[in-house]
């Protein structure tokens, strides 16, 4: 070994050390590349185990993952445009109820039935404002103490003549015109509109709004004949 110029000592020192420094840089970014290469690979949504597949670069691959993303939308619009068949069920309910209580009618204005008789046997009536004959009825009582009467104070019994029906659920809603001849030979006219609530075909509750005004004044103004 031979002794260094003691000016030269310094140079050589700090050459080596800063050749340590460049060998421990490059070190750590050999290191530095595998750690960022997984989590390049973990963002790209792969797994970092063994069994996991390789980024494709297929062309073929690629275009087909917007379908497979666009999956479950196709899905959830193809139910949508399904029918429901709740809805369905309830249509033709609906649809069946009102052509029993338009039967009703029928047979009514065809003077071939009473309309009545669409109504249960523990029915409920309401008839809706004021007057001697507002309230609520069972269908026994409603016949005993408001349809036979107002009939008895008729020379022709009331002619409806329906301008629609319409249903919703199990409610049915009727809008129809009655006109009959009074016992004193005055013109008898009103306006009714009838609610029902269906069920099994029959009518288990009603709500009657009509013109009282008018009905009050036949009542009043005309005694039942025996």
């Amino acid at each position: 070994m031979f002794n260094l110029n003691p000016q030269v000592q310094p140079i050589t020192e700090m050459m080596r050390y800063l050749s340590q420094i460049f060998i421990g840089t490059g070190l750590i970014g050999l290191l530095a590349i595998p750690a960022m290469t997984q989590a390049r690979t973990d963002e790209a949504g792969f797994q970092s185990n063994g069994t996991a597949f390789e980024p494709s670069h297929d062309s073929t691959a690629l275009n087909q993952q917007p379908a497979l993303d666009q999956f479950p939308a196709i899905v959830d619009l193809a139910q949508a445009t399904q029918p429901n068949q709740a809805d369905a069920e309830t249509q033709v309910i609906e649809q069946r109820n009102k052509e029993i209580v338009q039967q009703y009618f029928d047979g009514w204005r065809n003077g071939t039935g009473s309309f009545f008789e669409l109504l249960a046997p523990e029915a409920n009536w309401t008839i809706m404002g004021t007057g001697a004959t507002a309230g609520t009825y069972r269908k026994q009582a409603l016949l005993d103490q408001v349809i036979n009467p107002t009939s008895a104070r008729l020379s022709t019994p009331i002619v409806p003549t329906v301008r629609g029906i319409w249903a919703d659920g199990d409610m049915v809603i009727a809008l129809w015109d009655g006109e009959a001849t009074a016992g004193d030979g005055r013109p008898y006219r009103n306006t009714y509109t009838w609610y029902f609530r269906m069920q099994d075909g029959k009518a288990v509750e009603a709500i009657a709004f009509l013109d009282m005004q008018e009905f009050n004044d036949l009542w009043t103004r005309v005694s039942p004949r025996n």
